[in-house]
């Protein structure tokens, strides 16, 4: 069990770490196109109409490129939020159905006893229940500042 969850780490933490270089390097190569494309539409503008309204165009070329990319982010942050909720409610269903962990809790249930394991459930079942509560009042308002 332990194993699989390690190979699942390593493999998305390398898929990580490749899918990032390749957004650095699009970033870097969309930075240096939107930099020439700004430089010629400052010298087009410069001789039409003037240096005033040259820089205003290379200051909105700019503002434009920076709204894209936080939009882009927003979405992107979004999707990530999605998948890792997704992926937490299948980790848990996975884990109730793996067999092995449903026998560790009869061995466990044997060893202790069902009177003593009533309690500790039930305290156990009190905590959950309030850190889902918890988690879950943040879904419908704002989201807790990072």
């Amino acid at each position: 069990m332990f194993q699989r969850l390690i190979d699942d780490f390593k493999d998305s933490t390398g898929t990580a770490l490749r899918l990032t270089s390749l957004a650095g390097a699009a970033a870097l190569a969309l930075f240096v196109t939107t930099s020439f494309l700004c430089a010629a539409a400052f010298i087009f503008v410069l001789q039409k109409y003037g240096p005033v309204l040259a820089c205003l165009t290379g200051a909105a070329i700019f503002f434009v490129v920076t709204m894209i990319a936080a939009i882009s982010y927003m979405v992107r942050k979004n999707q990530v939020q999605r998948r890792v909720e997704q992926t937490a409610k299948s980790a848990a269903q996975t884990m109730l159905a793996d067999p092995m962990l449903v026998a560790a809790g009869i061995q466990v249930v044997r060893a202790i006893g069902i009177k003593k394991l009533i309690p500790i459930l039930a305290v156990g079942g009190l905590a959950l229940g309030l850190l889902a509560s918890r988690g879950q009042s943040h879904v419908g308002g704002e989201a807790p500042a990072e």
